[in-house]
């Protein structure tokens, strides 16, 4: 057997591999004009050299305000081109929003094999979207739908053809479900359907605000919006203690003192606004706009009421005894406090869900915002809100026109319906709206039926 050599060192060990024979990796890496080569890794001449930090700061601040501007021309020059234009944003939001919070739970290698799984989403977001719309407009437009022969079927039944729709939906999604996938399946199916009841329902109701007056949409936005501004001017100069974990910037005097100089600016707000019939006046014409304007008889609370002052001493002549202002300011209080002190919570939830996820943003549609999502998790709250208070208390309800048609043709036969227009005839010949000639042709022509 051979003796080992002493004192003899191998030149690949005593160097720690620098003189090991090169891969064909390494080789590549020291050839001419490689990275190693020239200066270990340094960037090569034509590469530009990585931003600063405080570069990067200063890209997405000037990306984050050009996007801000751009937003808020959108905004306004829809909401002054129509009631119509302003409902296709709120459309748009609602889809983008709903693409965002469907994606964070899809899995992308198991949604390429169950081939409808992103098909079913749609088309239950399809299905949604065609329910709460029709309700809207047969509810708000029913003097024109259920006077249309193509349109009359499919008013009279909206609410069955929605839930077949859903039917079909349902036995497709039950039909599609395949061994080894039942989790992610029903996980996405749980999923869509939170998120249409999250984003796409309470949508509806910020759209149905649109439709009583844009006042009640406007309105509920300026207030989430100024909020948030002041929740961070004042929590930044003031604030000290923190407010909620889930949210660590989130400060007791940045929510207090954003409440207040919220108030005010409802206030201030809903002061302009009421003088304007565009703004407080119901869609009965989806072809206005700013310049043309609505008329319509104006909601009570945007009268001037007198308003006796409690607790004056009558004697006390210097001080007001009363002072005079419409309710609405009232009610302002109201919305201000919703949107300060609850609203809120909608993006504190968010922010939870986001850390569930360990994920930063709901997407990138708006850039240097993030997503579309984290834009409005507040909006839909409010907006849900702003709709049950006006119905609650502030609406007034009246027999309309639509409301007479729809009873007319929903809950009479022919033969009722033709002696309802006989008699409502008759009764407008009486008051001298109309000739008595139009009766006679009028009655000559049903009996001939």
């Amino acid at each position: 057997m051979a003796r080992p050599r002493k004192d003899v060192k191998f030149q690949h060990r005593a160097n720690n591999g620098k003189g090991r024979r090169p891969s064909a990796v390494s080789d590549s890496a020291s050839e001419p004009g490689s990275p190693v080569s020239n200066g270990q890794g340094q960037k090569s001449e034509g590469e530009a050299p990585p931003q600063s930090e405080y570069e990067k700061k200063k890209q997405t601040f000037i990306t984050r305000m050009i996007w801000t501007f751009v937003m808020i021309a959108i905004f306004f020059v829809s909401m002054f081109a129509g009631h119509l234009y302003i409902i296709m944003v709120v459309t748009a939001v609602q889809v983008i929003s709903f693409k965002e919070v469907i994606a964070i739970s899809n899995v992308p290698s198991r949604a390429r094999s169950l081939r409808f799984t992103k098909t079913l989403n749609w088309y239950f977001l399809g299905t949604t979207m065609y329910f709460l719309y029709g309700e809207s407009v047969i509810y708000y437009f029913k003097h024109v739908i259920l006077v249309d022969r193509v349109l009359l079927p499919f008013a009279t039944h909206h609410r069955f053809i929605s839930f077949m729709l859903y039917v079909f939906g349902f036995v497709f999604f039950v039909g599609s479900l395949q061994k080894g996938h039942y989790k992610f399946q029903f996980t996405q199916f749980a999923w869509t359907h939170m998120a249409l009841y999250l984003i796409v329902v309470q949508a509806h109701f910020i759209m149905n605000n649109i439709f009583e007056g844009m006042i009640w949409f406007f309105l509920p936005v300026s207030l989430v919006i100024t909020n948030d501004i002041w929740a961070y001017i004042v929590g930044i100069t003031f604030g000290r203690t923190q407010l909620i974990k889930i949210s660590p910037k989130k400060t007791v005097e940045g929510f207090v003192g954003a409440w207040i100089f919220t108030i005010i600016f409802g206030v201030m707000l809903t002061n302009i606004m009421m003088r304007f019939s565009y703004f407080i006046c119901p869609v009965n014409d989806l072809g206005a706009n700013i310049f043309t304007g609505l008329e319509c008889t104006p909601n009570p609370v945007f009268t001037h009421h007198q308003y006796t002052l409690p607790f004056v001493p009558p004697t006390w002549s210097h001080v007001p005894h009363s002072m005079d202002i419409a309710p609405i300011q009232f009610h302002i209080l109201v919305f201000a406090t919703f949107a300060s002190l609850i609203a809120p919570f909608g993006g504190f939830f968010a922010s939870g869900l986001k850390r569930t996820f360990k994920i930063k943003d709901f997407g990138d549609s708006i850039p240097g915002h993030g997503g579309m999502t984290d834009r409005m998790d507040c909006q839909f709250i409010m907006g849900f809100f702003a709709y049950m208070y006006y119905h609650s208390f502030i609406a007034v309800y009246k027999v309309s026109v639509g409301g007479v048609i729809e009873q007319a043709i929903t809950g009479l036969t022919p033969d009722e319906q033709i002696e309802l227009v006989q008699r409502l005839s008759k009764h407008l010949v009486n008051q001298g709206v109309i000739s008595s000639k139009v009766l006679d042709y009028l009655t000559v022509q049903l009996n001939r039926r």
